[in-house]
């Protein structure tokens, strides 16, 4: 097994689904069966382990797992020896105080001598203790944002998404103390053979992310026109282009940016290109 990868990912949930959704853009394909704890790889030498998320990080410290998957809010809080290897950019949120909508809140100073209630005592300690506030942490597992409402406490310390949560109990976000997301964490001292599996799954990965809001675009021109247009579409290096068997006319092959991809259709078209083809890209290799 000295040849295999173990690679820790949450059990369900969000981040489970989207780390196995990244897993099978990289081209390695699971044997995933009901109540499948250990699930090998049939293409590549991984295997992945389900875990809660919050035991991923000493399960990687240990060596139990050789890299993880895990928010790094639960990274933060455990404060294991593991390697943060990447962040992978999915699962974001962010780590916040909240508190009563109806309070009015003037600064961090608002705790001072308040009881918070969270599932994050560690980063939330080192947070008042860089800021020299003095509150009492109240340890909850789940359902933090109800302790206000019952009078466990004055205030709450949790993940962030969307804020929908904190609006339905009556709460406001008043200060963010750390953003999470995804990383890739790594046991440290891998084997080199470890080590080699790990740096091609991470080429994958970054193969995958840089093809993430690109798209692949295709279009006839006319040479006179052909400075204006490659300069519109600058490509990974340069765009590609190629004479149509047409005299005075070319195509040209390049990348876009998908969020700049109307504004630069209309003014392709405006000079006058034509046959234009626009296509999804699944991998880019830099």
């Amino acid at each position: 097994m000295s040849d295999i990868l173990r690679i820790a990912i949450q059990t369900k949930g969000r981040l489970n689904e989207e780390s196995e959704e990244l897993i099978r853009e990289c081209g390695i394909k699971l044997t995933i069966g009901k109540r499948q704890l250990l699930s090998p790889a049939k293409n590549f030498p991984v295997e992945i382990l389900y875990l809660r998320d919050d035991d991923i990080p000493e399960t990687v410290a240990d060596g139990v797992a050789d890299v993880g998957i895990v928010g790094e809010n639960e990274m933060l809080e455990k404060e294991k020896n593991v390697l943060l290897v990447k962040r992978l950019g999915f699962s974001k949120c962010r780590l916040s105080l909240a508190i009563p909508k109806g309070e009015t809140y003037n600064g961090v100073e608002w705790f001072e001598g308040k009881t918070v209630a969270t599932s994050y005592p560690v980063i939330l300690q080192k947070f008042f203790k860089q800021k020299k506030v003095n509150s009492a942490v109240h340890v909850i597992n789940g359902s933090v944002e109800i302790a206000p409402g019952i009078g466990l406490a004055d205030g709450i310390f949790d993940i962030v998404s969307s804020g929908g949560t904190l609006v339905s109990n009556g709460l406001k976000e008043v200060e963010v103390v750390t953003p999470s997301e995804a990383v890739l964490i790594a046991t440290p001292n891998l084997s080199p053979a470890k080590q080699a599996i790990l740096d091609e799954l991470i080429f994958r990965i970054e193969s995958v992310e840089c093809s993430k809001g690109k798209k692949y675009i295709m279009l006839n021109a006319p040479n006179s026109k052909l400075p204006l247009i490659c300069e519109m579409l600058p490509g990974m290096k340069s765009p590609t282009v190629m004479p149509l068997a047409e005299s005075g006319w070319s195509s040209v092959h390049s990348v876009i940016e998908e969020k700049f991809f109307w504004e630069n259709i209309s003014k392709l078209k405006a000079l006058g290109a034509e046959g234009i083809l626009v296509l999804p890209i699944e991998k880019m290799i830099m």
